[in-house]
């Protein structure tokens, strides 16, 4: 861009340069200089136009000038005031006078300032053509598909080996890789394959990785690209970049395209208040002709993703479309082993460090979050100048990533102090006592992320079914901090804010959605789901009435009394214990769960 600005400026000082490096005009001689030429009778004729005089001399003459140059034809400009007599002077002579219209001059100053904004629009385009080359994208090029071509010379190095805990959707795309590899042989038995394959899952659970590696195995060309990647402020574009990818797809069959985040342009159609006919709609509605429409697709499967399928519009879903869902759930305990040992491979981990033990503490992580778990030991490893990442490091990685970065050098007052220190000691003796609840890992008193202080539970293995016990248990375990403040106190802080919405929340649920009431029994009365578009709602009714959703709300209210009652009967059997905890974290700030139990006794019932 800097030459554009050195031409511009070059315009500028032209006429400048030009005056410096020609000099004067030949010819151009001085007022006084023709004035004495014609009293001495030596100007032969003479032409005027406007105040400029031409004419020729009847003897060279000399110009004022250092190389004392002679001319015979001479310029001069007149004078605009003061010396009007001239043409008088010129007739008492009897020279002859000629007459032209005046021309107006135009400097070169003037027809470059002219210009210059013409310069400035063929600037904007060029830098506008630029920009859309930059992108992929030519001058006409805007309805081009975006997708990214992979194929034999594509260095994808994933591979299905490097995807961990997804062993069933590993077989369902295994079946395409296969298909991508041998189409004759599912063709010879009259098979047809799956037009589309829909990832379903949570965020971070490997759907785009699963992708990756089909990339990896397939020998085929695959096409990746986002949903968001159709969409454009110009009226038609998607439509026609969805066209120009399956035009792509079907000349180099069997091939594979990659949809991530398909519900940014495959919500359901005519959601809201009014419907609606925008440019998502007709992108989808184009998609949909291509999956299965009229003309028959020509051996191209569809893999898509996406973490919100009930947006998704009902005609995207139907057989012929995205034929398959497959499901990708939380890793498993198990699983989690293996996808921490995926990401150990390149990190030097200390022997100390068990994998198993980690993955037991990391319940609900994602393959995202264990991959972020072990850079996050890495980064702690790096930062304390370590050559290997010790148990530590990674335990500390796992509070920074759960609880939120430690809140340094932020003053709390001796009261607050005691005061968290009974709210979490609560928590951790009630959480050590009752039979059915998680087992106690640490408790302290560090302030993390929005906590002031955390109780943390270790279960022992992964859920799937939750007895009614075990959600009593924790109800208790949630309101033990307030209650241990009750006891040790009278009163209550706002400390128990995150406690009580969270025991209200799980409580509503026990009634609502599981049938855990006496007095209700098994009663559905929660919303079959959650309406995400605009006006859904406003049309919903609530299927039982206002004396029922009184005696849903006082037996909510009476599990979380039952609990908060239990929690402070558990306590007060062991004040002395209670007021032994919050000493020892408001002088260690750490409490393991070796010394909770220490502390106890032997774990009983209550």
């Amino acid at each position: 861009m800097s030459w554009w600005w050195l031409l511009i400026l070059g315009l500028f000082f032209l006429p400048t340069l030009m005056r410096l490096f020609t000099g004067p005009v030949a010819g151009a001689v001085t007022y006084n200089q023709l004035r004495e030429e014609i009293g001495r009778d030596n100007v032969t004729a003479v032409t005027i136009s406007g105040n400029r005089v031409e004419g020729t001399f009847d003897s060279p003459v000399t110009l004022p000038t250092d190389d004392e140059r002679q001319v015979q034809q001479f310029v001069v400009h007149v004078p605009p005031i003061g010396e009007s007599d001239i043409v008088e002077t010129l007739r008492e002579r009897n020279i002859p006078i000629y007459t032209e219209p005046p021309t107006e001059e135009t400097s070169p100053f003037m027809v470059i300032l002219n210009l210059l904004p013409f310069a400035l629009m063929i600037w904007i385009g060029y830098r506008f053509y630029k920009m859309m080359q930059q992108r992929g994208q030519g001058m006409f090029g805007v309805g081009k598909s975006k997708a990214k071509l992979y194929d034999k010379s594509s260095a994808v190095e994933t591979k299905l080996d490097d995807v961990a805990g997804l062993e069933s959707a590993k077989e369902e795309v295994a079946e395409l890789v296969d298909f991508l590899r041998h189409p004759k042989k599912y063709a010879s038995v009259g098979a047809r394959t799956p037009k589309g394959v829909l990832l379903v899952g949570p965020p971070g659970t490997g759907k785009t990785l699963l992708a990756r590696a089909v990339a990896g195995e397939a020998e085929a060309p695959f096409y990746s690209i986002s949903g968001s990647d159709f969409m454009e402020m110009f009226v038609g574009v998607g439509a026609s970049r969805v066209r120009d990818l399956f035009k792509d797809a079907k000349k180099s069959s069997p091939s594979l395209i990659f949809v991530d985040e398909l519900d940014s342009i495959g919500r359901r159609r005519g959601a809201g208040l009014g419907g609606g006919h925008d440019e998502r709609e007709q992108t989808l509605n184009q998609l949909l002709s291509e999956l299965d429409g009229f003309e028959p697709q020509e051996d191209v499967i569809v893999l898509a993703a996406t973490n919100r399928p009930d947006i998704l519009d009902p005609a995207l879903l139907r057989p012929g479309r995205f034929d398959r869902q497959v499901t990708t759930n939380l890793p498993s305990l198990k699983d989690r082993v293996a996808i921490l040992e995926i990401h150990a491979r390149e990190r030097p981990l200390s022997d100390e460090v068990d994998l198993e033990e980690v993955a037991r503490g990391t319940p609900g992580f994602s393959g995202a979050d264990l991959e972020n778990l072990l850079n996050e030991g890495s980064l702690l490893a790096a930062r304390a100048g370590k050559s290997e990442i010790t148990m530590e490091h990674v335990s500390e990685a796992r509070d920074k990533v759960t609880l939120g970065l430690e809140r340094k050098g932020l003053g709390v007052k001796d009261e607050e102090r005691q005061r968290i220190a009974c709210h979490e000691s609560g928590h951790a003796i009630v959480a050590s006592v009752l039979p059915h609840a998680d087992p106690l890992l640490k408790v302290t008193i560090v302030p993390r992320g929005p906590a002031m202080g955390v109780t943390q539970q270790l279960p022992e293995e992964d859920r799937h079914l939750y007895s009614q016990p075990y959600l009593r248990d924790r109800l208790a375990v949630m309101l033990a901090g307030r209650a241990a403040e009750d006891l040790l106190y009278g009163d209550f802080t706002n400390g128990a804010e995150n406690d009580i919405r969270e025991a209200t929340k799980l409580a509503r649920r026990m009634v609502q959605s599981w049938g855990m009431s006496e007095r209700l029994g098994p009663f559905g009365a929660a919303p079959e789901r959650q309406n995400v578009f605009l006006g859904e709602e406003l049309s919903q009714q609530r299927d039982y009435s206002e004396a029922t959703a009184r005696e849903i709300d006082q037996e909510i209210m009476d599990v979380l009394s039952t609990a908060q009652k239990r929690a402070r009967e558990t306590l007060e059997e062991r004040r002395d214990q209670l007021e032994e905890l919050s000493q020892r974290l408001l002088d260690a700030e750490e409490v393991s769960a070796e010394e909770v139990n220490e502390i106890l006794g032997a774990r009983s019932g209550a």
